[in-house]
Formats: C-alpha cells, sequence, structure tokens
C-alpha cells in the first residue's frame, strides 16, 4: 500500500483529481449507508442538486490529492499552484500580539490549510498547532506524521494535553487550527442547531478563544477544477463569540452558523457524508 501511495503522490493534481472523480462516484453507488446518510444532509441543508452531484465527486478528490499534499517534498512550495486571500486579516490579528484561532469545517481541501499558513506566515509570526489524531494502520500514520511534521506546522494530540499544549500556544500570541465541525466526545460539546438540525458540537474551539484572548477567524481552500490548485481564503467570523465563558451552548451555534456561512460560499465542496448527527461516543473523539 504504501508503495501505491508513494506513486500517487509523483502523479500531478490533474490526474489525482481526474482519478478521485471515479473513486467518489465508486464509494456513493457502493455503500448503501454513506449514500443515504450524503442525500439526506444535502436535503436537510436545501442544497441543489448540480452542487450536490458535484459534492460526490469532490469527495473522491480530496482523498486521491492526499497523497501529494502529504509526501509533497520541500522542494515543490505551495505558493506555486497556492494562492491565498485575505492575508491582511492575518497580519491584523497578530498585530496586537494575541494569539489566532483558525476555524474551518470539512470544506473544500482542509488538509491544505494549515500547510499553507506555515508556509507563509510562519516565519513571521511562530508556527500553527494542529490537532493531531494518529491513524490506526501503522503505515499510513508513518506517512501523516512525516507529512505534519514540516517546518512550521506543529501538531497537538487530541488529549488533555493536547488542549494544554494549544493554550499555550495561543498565549504565546500563536496560531491553532481546528475543524469545529467533527463530533467530539462525550461531555465535550453542546448539542446547537446545524442547517436546521441539532448536532453535537464541540465547545473547544470558544474555550480556547475565551481563555487566551485569541482572535478568531475562519479560514477554508477551495479546489481549483482540472488539477489547477487551490485558492487558502481568510474571512472574519460573522458574528463575535459569546465573551462569558458559561455560553457554551450559544458559543457552538455562533459557531455552527459560522460554518453554514462558509459552507454555503462552496457547498459543491462539502463532505456531506460525514456522520454529522450521530450521538458522541463516550470517551473517543470522532
Amino acid at each position: 500500500m504504501i508503495r501505491l501511495f508513494r506513486w500517487l503522490s509523483s502523479r500531478s493534481l490533474a490526474f489525482l483529481h481526474t482519478l478521485g472523480t471515479g473513486v467518489g462516484w465508486l464509494g456513493y453507488w457502493l455503500s448503501p449507508t454513506y449514500r443515504r446518510r450524503f442525500d439526506a444532509h444535502v436535503r436537510q441543508a436545501g442544497i441543489g442538486r448540480e452542487a450536490a452531484r458535484a459534492a460526490v465527486a469532490e469527495a473522491g478528490r480530496m482523498v486521491m490529492e492526499l497523497p501529494f499534499l502529504w509526501l509533497r517534498p520541500a522542494s515543490t512550495p505551495l505558493a506555486s499552484f497556492t494562492r491565498i486571500e485575505g492575508a491582511e486579516l492575518v497580519d491584523e490579528a497578530h498585530a496586537g500580539g494575541r494569539g489566532l484561532l483558525l476555524l474551518t469545517p470539512h470544506l473544500g481541501c482542509f488538509e491544505i490549510c494549515a500547510q499553507a499558513y506555515a508556509e507563509r506566515f510562519a516565519a513571521q509570526y511562530g508556527p500553527i498547532t494542529v490537532l493531531y489524531r494518529p491513524a490506526k494502520q501503522p503505515w499510513l500514520r508513518e506517512v501523516m506524521e512525516g507529512s505534519r511534521s514540516r517546518e512550521g506546522l506543529a501538531t497537538a494530540p487530541a488529549s488533555l494535553a493536547g488542549v494544554r499544549q494549544m493554550i499555550r500556544a495561543l498565549r504565546r500570541g500563536e496560531t491553532v487550527g481546528l475543524l469545529p465541525d467533527q463530533v467530539p466526545p462525550e461531555g465535550q460539546g453542546e448539542w446547537a442547531p446545524f442547517f436546521g438540525e441539532s448536532a453535537y458540537t464541540m465547545t473547544l474551539a470558544a474555550r480556547l478563544a475565551q481563555q487566551t484572548g485569541a482572535v478568531v477567524l475562519l479560514i477554508w481552500g477551495e479546489r481549483l477544477p482540472r488539477g489547477r490548485g487551490y485558492v487558502v481564503r481568510f474571512q472574519k467570523m460573522p458574528e463575535p463569540l459569546p465573551a462569558e465563558p458559561s455560553a457554551q451552548a450559544e458559543s457552538a451555534a455562533v459557531i455552527n452558523r459560522a460554518m453554514e456561512h462558509l459552507i454555503r460560499q462552496c457547498p459543491q465542496q462539502y463532505l456531506w457524508g460525514y456522520h454529522r448527527y450521530k450521538t458522541p461516543r463516550a470517551g473517543a473523539a470522532e
């Protein structure tokens, strides 16, 4: 498997995304459970048929681009195929000496967001720290660890020690990245509306901001057609988080609305098959 992964990593993005189109549709038709969940989430959000069909292919492209992104040599900078919009928001956020919390949903190429930040801003503002959960397969774990040990990119385990690591990074004025539409372990979230349906939502993002005074920005990576690269966009939160640490339910609702705001900009690149509305399992992050 590792040989195939390495072979794929040397292919062009155009080739991988073309292959990914087939992978996306194959997964959609071979898994009735995935297909029912995908279709139900699309209906719940009121997404049109054309965008929904595109999202099937984009899910496969997301999978097939990972070898390229994870094993990309240092001699191939992201800047050669990635454009950044809203960089001035990062400069403004760090100008006051506060930390920066970046939030992105399972939208577009979320894997590229931390790498793009590290390449563009780490030399000036310090590394970005992202939550890290090791893969179950040993060979894949090795590949992921190698990818996420790039210069300017730090990882924190999905544990109490990892939370403390992120708090320290923010208090040093550095940056932390999270995917707040992940389903957290039981007891670490609040039920809040997401596209009109109650979803168990992490409170970690709000707690990090409230405890450290970090600036909160949104980030997402749009996958351009025909393998032409990506656009990484920084945006402001549509509405501020509550200042009171006790307002966790409202904070979760604000963050969910922010994620909806991003997803509606490009619904064809959201992972609608993600099991967003499930009941969390005790003691294990999903």
